[in-house]
């Protein structure tokens, strides 16, 4: 089969290589019909090269058809439409019984002290092939795989993969009161995604980015914006607190993480890279920091008392945080890798309205072949091309 490959920093390859089966009685075999491009692949891009080996396969928001299933799968018949959660988690441990399924004792990983095992994400996080390819084995699939209904377009349940429900999880975090006050940095993907949430559970949602195909999307969808560029010397504390009485939000959302544009601290971590594995590794996990001024700028902006909900992906083990006013502003912060399976039947029970009431159907800005995969990377990583989210079709 086809598949996207890791060879290198920047190096993405379509390549032949061997079709997956069935290998344990939990598996379920897929014919992948839609893979997303995630933000948190542009780590392996780059960042994380030392996890990665030539070969990886990657990708961890597949949808598609079932075409085999282990002997222990009964929810699933061949022919059935599914979306595939990016967690591989067991569901019956003691974490997966607690809804905490991004930590799964089955499938978490001891040598490196991380949870549970992704779909397609370096040794890290079990170096699971991914689904970014013409077909997939589904490790866990006789929980984790959500089957869906034959009929609407891929994109109307694709993004419960990964987009929705770690979006869905960044507003259910920020427990904003009803009819309360939220701020998004970001709006990117994610960002993008939790302001529709947050507007569709009626929120004052206010979203913060830079970049101006970004802000007019959110814009459109009925969310204020505050162009950050435009501050000036303003900090963006001020502007918020000025837009909500002088308190600040309830809650923020921090959509952005170790991507944020311009960092410098992701030059290190690319200098980091360059180094031969078993130098770099431990440097990578015990070491660093990361570019925490949208993290910063959150702690500042949120009300006292506030919740600041933090979904994008931070990789830093030495980041300095003011720890006296966290403490003095009592900010509640919750954080983690979503919880997919936690969240899948509220969303899907929302998906399967006859309205798209989240406009996941149009949520996409780039609809292309595997074959463009390594250019896809690349203009999404540089954020050219207008590409805010880009689904591969095998």
């Amino acid at each position: 089969m086809r598949a996207v490959t890791w060879h290198g920093v920047h190096d993405m390859r379509v390549e032949q290589v061997p079709d997956p089966k069935i290998e344990e009685p939990t598996d379920v075999l897929i014919r992948v019909t839609s893979s997303g491009l995630c933000g948190s692949d542009l780590h392996l891009y780059e960042t994380l090269a030392a996890f990665m080996e030539p070969g990886d396969i990657v990708g961890h928001e597949p949808m598609g058809v079932v075409e085999e299933v282990g002997s222990d799968v009964h929810h699933l018949d061949v022919g059935d439409r599914v979306v595939i959660p990016f967690n591989v988690s067991c569901g019956h441990c003691w974490m997966c019984e607690r809804k905490l399924f991004s930590q799964c004792e089955t499938t978490q990983n001891h040598e490196h002290g991380t949870g549970a095992s992704f779909l397609g994400y370096s040794k890290l996080y079990g170096q699971v092939p991914g689904g970014q390819a013409e077909y997939l084995r589904v490790p866990h699939g006789a929980f984790g795989a959500v089957k869906v209904p034959h009929g609407p377009p891929d994109d109307r349940f694709l993004f419960m993969s990964d987009v929705l429900p770690t979006a869905w999880q960044a507003v259910e975090y920020a427990d904003v009161p009803e009819g309360g006050s939220l701020l998004v940095l970001g709006a990117g993907p994610i960002g993008d995604m939790a302001s529709r949430i947050a507007m569709h559970r009626g929120l004052q949602v206010t979203v913060a980015e830079l970049v101006p195909e970004r802000l007019a999307r959110v814009a459109n969808r009925g969310a204020d914006i505050i162009d950050i560029e435009a501050l000036g010397d303003e900090s963006l504390a001020d502007e918020i607190r000025s837009r909500t009485g002088g308190r600040g939000p309830d809650a923020v959302i921090d959509a952005v993480g170790m991507e944020a544009h311009g960092s410098n601290v992701k030059i290190m971590h690319k200098m980091v890279g360059l180094l031969p594995d078993a130098l770099a590794e431990p440097l990578l996990k015990h070491g660093g920091m990361d570019r925490l001024t949208a993290l910063y700028s959150a702690f500042d902006s949120v009300r006292r008392g506030g919740t600041v909900s933090i979904s994008g992906v931070y990789g830093g083990a030495a980041d300095p945080i003011n720890m006296m006013q966290l403490f003095d502003k009592q900010v509640q912060i919750r954080m983690g890798q979503a919880n997919v399976r936690a969240w899948t039947d509220d969303i899907l029970a929302l998906l399967e309205q006859d309205e798209d009431v989240l406009g996941v159907e149009s949520f996409a800005t780039h609809h292309l072949p595997l074959e463009e995969a390594p250019q896809a990377y690349e203009t999404f990583q540089k954020k050219e091309d207008g590409a805010i989210k880009v689904v591969f079709r095998p």
